[in-house]
């Protein structure tokens, strides 16, 4: 057999520790950087303001007590260390004393599996968000750190991040699936290449950055088709036009439709383009009923949400075609939607298309304002029922653990938002993506509480769009929203209305 590489000879290493994390996370945490292609922490000194790398960082805490990092580097991440062990049953041969001694291993932090085990996880993820928030100011002129890292050593590394580094709430990172990794998982170049960004650029990981380039670059182009067609078309007809387009880029991208396959279409028929405006309706009419598409061949979905009811196209020219494709190249998951609305009005609006790519709401200042009004005071919501929910099931009552947490579920299914002059929507979409976000860890926990039937019951009281209400005045903003697509939150499209309502609809539905 061939000899194991370096990181299977640490996995294989430190799975087999358990429940000494004292003894067992300094040497863990070194080995872990020469996999992931680190510095070693340095030596800690006796200025913190020089420690900006040690282990058992001092943190100052309310009331004069003094808090304990066990891993800190400074404008990257805070990092608190656990160790469960596994569970394991006793084999019936034991002796009776070694049935004592068996009784008497060490269980670490919890056993794994169980619900301690979840409830000192997220004591740990909050132990580690409090450092966060009280490290000195002299230590955040730049910022907090983007991460938080809660280790079960030998076991699991997840991932929160809050890339405002204003001490706001750490969040699942990515997604509330797929933030805890497992041990095993550092067998992926992928994963140890992500790691590597958390210890020496992490905020290269926020996707807010990337999207507002990529989308920079494709409403450029979406500017000058727009242009043309305007000539020949009214705004409104080329508004809705374009959103067909836009959103058939995003879903060849997330895998809606077949990979590349939009893209391939236009390149076809970029050489006849009198065929341009009857493809696109056909292929358009297929998404609005699903069914077998004859213009891609292949079986498509039905794309509710009205944006394919009517599926006009618009006649193009190969030059005009040739935008669409350049556009259609980009990688659309790239692709922010809460600043795309923005850049795209602007597109069809004659006296702002000069401000094009160089004036919009960055989705950092409207998170500014979601986070604290909206965002915030659920969370807290939130962690109050989780942490009550946990200490149920730590009591083995796991029913009652269980109502708790679908109490707060149907809270936020209640919550209504409402945006008076919503523009082109980013409030909106940016409120909804969070909520979606703080949803997923709301089932991640019903999951971990055993709970999984509960996640396909609950689709009545599911965070949707119908809770997000918007008024606009702006006919061509309307005409762009109305149908828009607007977010893809957790793998699933989903469709903010920016509605254009008059006085009387609005003083009925706060009535309503």
């Amino acid at each position: 057999m061939p000899n194991p590489t370096p990181v299977q000879e640490f996995i294989r290493r430190w799975q087999a520790s358990g429940a000494a994390e004292r003894a067992n996370f300094p040497q863990f945490a070194v080995e872990l950087c020469d996999i992931l292609h680190v510095p070693h922490p340095d030596p800690t000194t006796p200025y913190d303001d020089r420690n900006a790398y040690v282990f058992e960082r001092s943190v100052p805490l309310p009331h004069g007590s003094t808090g304990r990092i066990d891993l800190y580097k400074r404008g990257c991440f805070v990092l608190e260390a656990k160790q469960g062990s596994d569970q394991s049953d006793a084999p019936e041969a034991f002796s009776e004393a070694a049935l004592r001694r068996y009784q008497r291993r060490k269980k670490g932090t919890a056993v794994r599996g169980t619900a301690a085990w979840d409830t000192a996880m997220e004591r740990a993820k909050q132990q580690a968000q409090a450092y966060a928030r009280h490290l000195p100011p002299a230590e955040i002129r730049e910022g907090r750190p983007p991460f938080l890292m809660v280790v079960d050593v030998g076991n699991t590394i997840a991932l929160y991040a809050e890339f405002t580094r204003t001490g706001g709430s750490y969040t699942p990172f990515p997604d509330p699936h797929t933030y805890r990794l497992a041990l095993a998982d550092l067998q992926d170049d992928n994963v140890r290449h992500l790691l590597h960004q958390v210890w020496t650029d992490p905020v290269s990981l926020d996707p807010a950055r990337r999207s507002a380039r990529v989308t920079r670059d494709i409403a450029g182009r979406l500017a000058q088709l727009a242009r043309s067609l305007e000539a020949a078309h009214p705004p409104e007809a080329v508004a809705n036009f374009l959103m067909r387009c836009l959103f058939t880029m995003f879903a060849e991208d997330v895998e809606l439709l077949p990979n590349r396959s939009f893209t391939h279409l236009l390149a076809d028929i970029q050489r006849d383009p009198t065929s341009f405006k009857p493809m696109l309706e056909h292929l358009w009419q297929t998404m609005n009923t699903g069914g077998f598409s004859v213009i891609l061949r292949t079986p498509v979905p039905e794309f509710n949400g009205g944006l394919f009811a009517e599926p006009d196209a618009l006649p193009l020219s190969a030059d005009q075609i040739q935008l669409l494709i350049e556009a259609a190249q980009a990688d659309w998951r790239d692709v922010e939607p809460a600043i795309f609305g923005t850049l795209l009005e602007r597109a069809l609006d004659p006296v702002e298309r000069h401000k094009l790519g160089a004036h919009y709401t960055p989705r950092a200042y409207v998170e500014r304002l979601v986070q604290p009004t909206v965002i915030e005071p659920l969370r807290a919501e939130w962690e109050a029922a989780q942490t009550a929910a946990l200490l149920l099931a730590d009591e083995d009552k796991s029913q009652q653990a269980i109502a708790e947490v679908e109490k707060f579920q149907q809270r936020l299914a209640t919550v209504k938002i409402l945006d008076p002059a919503c523009g082109s929507g980013n409030f909106l979409y940016v409120t909804l993506e969070q909520l979606k976000r703080l949803e997923g860890e709301v089932l991640n926990t019903l999951r971990e509480l055993g709970e999984s039937q509960t996640m396909f019951e609950m689709e009545s009281v599911m965070v949707t769009p119908r809770q997000f209400l918007g008024i606009e005045v702006n006919p061509r903003a309307a005409a762009i929203y109305r149908h828009g697509p607007d977010a893809r939150c957790l793998g699933r499209w989903l469709y903010i209305p920016s509605i254009h309502l008059n006085q009387a609809y609005f003083a009925s539905t706060i009535r309503s």
